[in-house]
């Protein structure tokens, strides 16, 4: 595989919605440096203490729940259920994180959504959940009170409860979100935290009526027929804030996220109807609706990937006009396996170092793709614009690196 470098003239200023011609590369030019770091310790200090702040919620909420399983379930029942729950995240997870390859989404905002869906979701949820079975038995039976809670109470609190961290996400690191993808991998991510704690309390209690028979049941049912049940339904809701986030227009954004919400809703409760009257209403709502539900679910992400490559081309093709990129770079960027190809090529060419160089470009390009997504999408602010002239630099840094042309 050969990659070329453009040879344009030099650059003028960029101006947001304009693309600058790029500067002449690297036989004897100018390599510009890739951004400089703060040099007062404000926010570094404001980000360790945000980080210890939640660090300490999660902490405070991790200890409710080892608390209330310990008391309910006994530690070894609760040690027993927590190390089979973690089985499922082992196919759970990996399937987001593969959705996630093209432009990878900051690893603590999805540990952020991780956590948040397996404690505070879950102990929101569990609290509203609980208050409303308390309130149900005062005019029924506690078994039609559990059935009432599961189809027309759980549903709409633990979506909410679960798409609480992607709109914390937009709300305070809205330049990392870009958009549908990155909606559905943290509605994924929220929703597997969520499904693990919940997966603890169902395999703890078959372990204590049932034993050993019982517990093998419910982790077939739950955690290998049905893993993604909690992803699939919150993913709609990431779909409709991914929609909003993306969309000039105002009814949308208002509209996307509710529908979205409305859909996850109707799925959750459509399923747990489905465990609620059992037998053969499970089997024929588990092949009939939810097994269909799931094939699209699978397409749904497969689709979702190979549209932000598509997007990343699109929004890439501008600058190679003017000399950023070549067509090839831009071919290579906007397909995952010829991305694989070009860290092969740096590796066998240049190393280690090359590799890693190579793997930057990549990263650099598809933040610089999103980023002049959202910038078509609304204003071109002056953080946008300086942000769009830091990757460029880093861009062209890093092409230089794993070509091994010297920085001047």
């Amino acid at each position: 595989m050969t990659l070329q470098q453009p040879e344009t003239g030099a650059a003028p200023p960029l101006v947001g919605d304009g693309y600058a011609a790029a500067p002449a590369p690297y036989a004897g030019g100018f390599v510009p440096e890739t951004g400089k770091r703060n040099p007062t310790a404000r926010p570094f200090l404001r980000t360790w203490l945000l980080t210890g702040v939640i660090g300490t919620g999660f902490l405070v909420l991790a200890l409710i729940v080892a608390l209330y399983y310990g008391s309910t379930l006994g530690v070894s029942t609760t040690l027993l259920a927590l190390l089979v729950a973690i089985l499922p995240l082992g196919i759970v997870v990996p399937t987001f994180l593969w959705l996630d390859r093209f432009e990878a989404e900051p690893t603590k905002h999805l540990v952020f959504a991780f956590l948040w869906g397996a404690l505070a979701a879950a102990v929101l949820a569990a609290f509203l959940n609980t208050t409303a079975m308390a309130v149900f038995q005062g005019a029924t039976s506690p078994e039609e009170a559990m059935a009432t809670t599961a189809v027309f109470v759980a549903p709409p609190v633990e979506e909410a409860a679960k798409a609480l961290a992607i709109l914390l996400i937009v709300w305070f690191r809205r330049p990392e979100f870009d958009g549908v993808t990155d909606g559905m991998v943290y509605a994924g991510m929220a929703a597997s935290g969520f499904a693990f704690t919940e997966n603890i309390q169902y395999l703890g209690r078959a372990y204590e009526m049932g034993g050993g028979e019982m517990l093998a049941g419910t982790f077939i049912g739950r955690c290998l027929m049905t893993p993604f049940a909690h992803p699939m339904f919150t993913i709609l809701t990431g779909i409709g804030i991914g929609i909003a986030a993306s969309t000039r227009s105002t009814a949308l954004k208002v509209l996307a996220p509710l529908a979205g919400y409305a859909l996850a809703v109707l799925a959750h409760g459509l399923w747990n109807l489905a465990a609620v009257t059992g037998g053969e209403g499970m089997l024929l709502i588990y092949l009939g609706i939810e097994m269909p539900i799931f094939a699209g679910f699978l397409a749904l992400i497969a689709w979702a990937r190979r549209r932000e490559g598509r997007l990343i081309g699109r929004y890439l093709s501008p600058y190679a006009a003017v000399g950023w990129f070549t067509p090839a770079e831009v071919a290579m960027l906007s397909s995952m396996p010829r991305r694989r190809e070009a860290r092969v090529w740096a590796k066998a060419n240049g190393g280690g170092r090359a590799l890693a160089s190579m793997r930057a470009f990549q990263d650099a390009a598809s933040e610089l793709a999103l980023l002049r997504q959202r910038m078509h999408h609304s204003a071109a602010d002056a953080h946008a614009i300086a942000s769009e002239r830091v990757l460029l630099d880093t861009l062209v840094a890093r092409r230089a690196e794993f070509l091994g042309r010297p920085l001047v």
